[in-house]
């Protein structure tokens, strides 16, 4: 779902293979393509702080390994 304007000022909105001219919306669609707009940049921001999170996790693991080869495990 993609809107595009182009030159003449149309704003087109792409959904599932298929064009849309947004001005021909009723509001009630508009808001439901913001919407849609809405929760896919917050998707992908998540899915951002997820990777920084994931490497995060592996320095800290990287840095506990380095460190842990200065104490003697546990025999059981």
């Amino acid at each position: 779902m993609s809107p595009n304007p182009s030159k003449d000022r149309r704003a087109v909105l792409n959904f599932e293979g298929k064009r849309y001219n947004l001005n021909d919306m009723s509001d009630e669609l508009k808001r439901l393509v913001r919407g849609l707009q809405t929760a896919e940049s917050q998707l992908k921001h998540a899915q951002d702080q997820l990777r920084v999170v994931a490497v995060g996790r592996q320095v800290l693991a990287s840095q506990l390994k380095r460190k842990l080869t200065e104490v003697t495990p546990c025999e059981d």
